[in-house]
């Protein structure tokens, strides 16, 4: 109850499961965990699993490190209290699934899509003249932008655009926005930008930080790319 009040209110019996052998260290299996959650009542709801429909793609691309592929795209949300919208633009290492760098706020143009990228860049310490990720976004006017563009060609940057409906070329943004919505802004009924920017704010360290991932071997984001880094994982390829 403990995780289900903190850290762990979205996870499901298997997370809660390696939160309770690490955190905790209690030898217990999911099975049993299982049977405690159901009897609290606190099981996540299964979700409906839709039919999906083969889709022909422009083009897939095999990722076997980060800083390969990043993918970048915009969401917005309600401010309850002004009857405003706010604007939130990210970009993820489709690899180990870090935001690297995202933008917040009223508005978001392509100057602010050029900010998220070359901070981006420098919180990873690349370079011109360094092997750089390829950038893939969707169509929207950020990203067809001659700024956008401009910087993408000044440094040497391979920007991939996807094409029209088809989300699931971008769909590790995709899948992220929906965790966003799920677990941030539903959550809350923002009253002002000022709460949206603290609240929204504190998600994104928590989702970076600690937010455990069932694709990351149940962990966080921040922790999986250390140890990629520190060379105490090996490294998977996958295609995207």
């Amino acid at each position: 109850m403990e995780l289900i009040a903190g850290d762990g209110f979205p996870y499901g019996y298997k997370k809660l499961t390696v939160c309770l052998k690490e955190d905790y260290f209690l030898i217990i299996n999911h099975k049993k965990v299982y049977r405690l959650c159901k009897e609290l009542d606190i099981l996540r709801p299964q979700r409906e699993r839709k039919k999906n429909h083969p889709r022909k793609l422009a083009q897939k691309t095999k990722v076997h490190s980060p800083n390969q592929l990043w993918e970048a795209d915009l969401k917005y949300g309600r401010i309850a209290g002004t009857d405003q919208f706010f604007f939130q633009l990210s970009l993820i290492d489709v690899y180990d699934r870090n935001i690297i760098s995202y933008h917040l706020g009223l508005s978001c143009k392509a100057s602010d899509a050029c900010r998220v990228l070359k901070e981006a860049l420098a919180k990873r310490e690349l370079t011109k003249g360094m092997q750089l990720p390829i950038i893939r976004t969707d169509n929207g006017p950020q990203f067809v932008s001659n700024a956008f563009g401009g910087l993408c060609e000044g440094l040497g940057l391979h920007h991939q655009r996807i094409p029209v409906k088809t989300p699931n070329m971008n769909a590790h943004i995709e899948s992220f926005h929906a965790i966003l919505e799920d677990e941030c802004y539903n959550r809350n009924e923002f009253q002002s930008y000022l709460e949206v920017y603290k609240v929204v704010s504190d998600y994104m360290i928590y989702y970076n930080d600690r937010r455990r991932h069932g694709s990351l071997n149940n962990t966080s984001p921040k922790r999986y790319y250390e140890a990629l880094k520190n060379k105490e994982i090996e490294t998977v390829s996958f295609t995207a």
